[in-house]
């Protein structure tokens, strides 16, 4: 029996597993780029660079870590990639700072397995410019091309790989959310087609970084356009990809232009590989104005909306279409007109409950905090209020 798309998934049980932390977000990064590097940089090195198996093994590598390691971190392993989605909403600019220092760590330690690994080749140097790891250059080694046309190259390339990587991670993309490591395989494998005879392709400057470190000499000194090219041209698409398509959500807080700080408060750039997730009868995540997490109600249900977060803020309120004051506080939003504080009972909504102390939503009946003595409100009441922000 096929399922019905517009039907609510069933309610999420004990069994279900904990979101990834952010170490484990780290973890998959590091992971996800040394293998990228080790296999990819390793396959070029042991074919002389051969356009279609370095090609293939870049490809094919950066969709297995996707499929692997995507539902943890969102399987960027690119900090062009994390740039872009930054700029784009998609993840806090905090957690894209160590994204990128966990990818670039994970680039020079796939980079030094690779170094252990060819020193078993007969006439192989370590450190010696003349037997490089699988480097990217313009007029080194077997590259003849001229140092703008490379950066210009490489920053084009990197723009379309990114703007690829947000188009098919689109939440509003969903019906070929399972496929999307695979079209940005694709993609990859492509775009090394074009550029392996020029610059050994890029795209990515952790994937640069290891192996010219691990080489020295000249590719040191013509690292740098492989660092600043591929940032550049995923921050373009990160900026392009939202102002010609839209955003199918409200941007994460703390991302985007603004520097400030802020988490993110929802899946984020994960989102399409979590597609299993299971989430409140009644709703599907969604964002309101102001970065507020919450859910998308059902056809006809009178929901109050929140109307950004912290002091003067403002909840609607759907019987009266007046705009009421909100008081928030750490515990809580108080957005219904007539309700008590919301220190005194708790937040229920579907059958599901939020636990200021665990800041994520339990099932109504299983209290993670037990009642204050100012007394909590049945769980099993029909009250409806709204989710605080995260």
């Amino acid at each position: 029996m096929s399922h019905d798309p517009h039907e609510p998934a069933a309610p999420a049980t004990d069994a279900d597993p904990a979101p990834p932390t952010l170490v484990q977000k780290l973890l998959a990064e590091f992971l996800g780029t040394a293998v990228l590097v080790l296999l990819g940089c390793g396959v070029a090195v042991v074919n002389q660079g051969a356009v279609l198996p370095t090609g293939l093994a870049f490809g094919l590598t950066v969709t297995l870590m996707a499929y692997a390691f995507g539902r943890i971190s969102g399987g960027h392993f690119n900090p062009a990639v994390s740039v872009g989605a930054a700029i784009s909403g998609r993840i806090s600019w905090r957690e894209t700072g160590l994204y990128v220092a966990a990818q670039f760590v994970g680039g020079i330690v796939g980079a030094f397995v690779l170094l252990l690994l060819a020193l078993g080749i007969n006439g192989y140097e370590p450190f010696d410019s003349a037997t490089p790891l699988g480097t990217n250059g313009f007029s080194a080694g077997n590259y003849d091309y001229a140092v703008g046309a490379a950066f210009f190259a490489e920053l084009v390339m990197t723009f379309l790989f990114v703007l690829v990587i947000l188009a098919v991670t689109d939440e509003r993309n969903r019906a070929v959310a399972v496929l999307a490591p695979l079209a940005i395989g694709l993609t990859l494998a492509i775009i090394h087609f074009f550029l392996v005879p020029l610059t050994g392709t890029s795209v990515n400057p952790a994937r640069s970084f290891g192996p010219a470190l691990l080489s020295g000499g000249d590719w040191l000194l013509q690292l740098w356009p492989f660092l600043f090219a591929p940032t550049i041209g995923g921050a373009l698409a990160g900026l392009a990809y939202p102002a010609i398509f839209g955003r199918g959500a409200e941007p994460v807080p703390g991302s985007g232009l603004s520097l400030g700080s802020g988490g993110s408060s929802s899946p984020g750039f994960t989102q399409q590989w979590n597609q299993g997730q299971q989430w409140p009868q009644g709703g599907v995540p969604g964002a309101v104005p102001g970065g507020v997490t919450g859910y998308d109600q059902q056809p006809g249900a009178q929901q109050p909306v929140q109307q950004g977060y912290g002091a003067g803020s403002y909840a609607g309120d759907a019987a009266t279409t007046q705009a009421l004051p909100t008081d928030q506080s750490a515990q809580g939003v108080q957005g219904v007109q007539g309700a008590q504080p919301a220190e005194q009972q708790p937040i229920i909504q579907d059958g599901w409950q939020w636990d200021p102390a665990a800041q994520q939503w339990i099932p109504a009946q299983q209290q993670a905090t037990p009642p204050s003595s100012t007394g909590w409100s049945d769980p099993g009441s029909d009250r409806t209020q709204i989710r605080p922000p995260q």
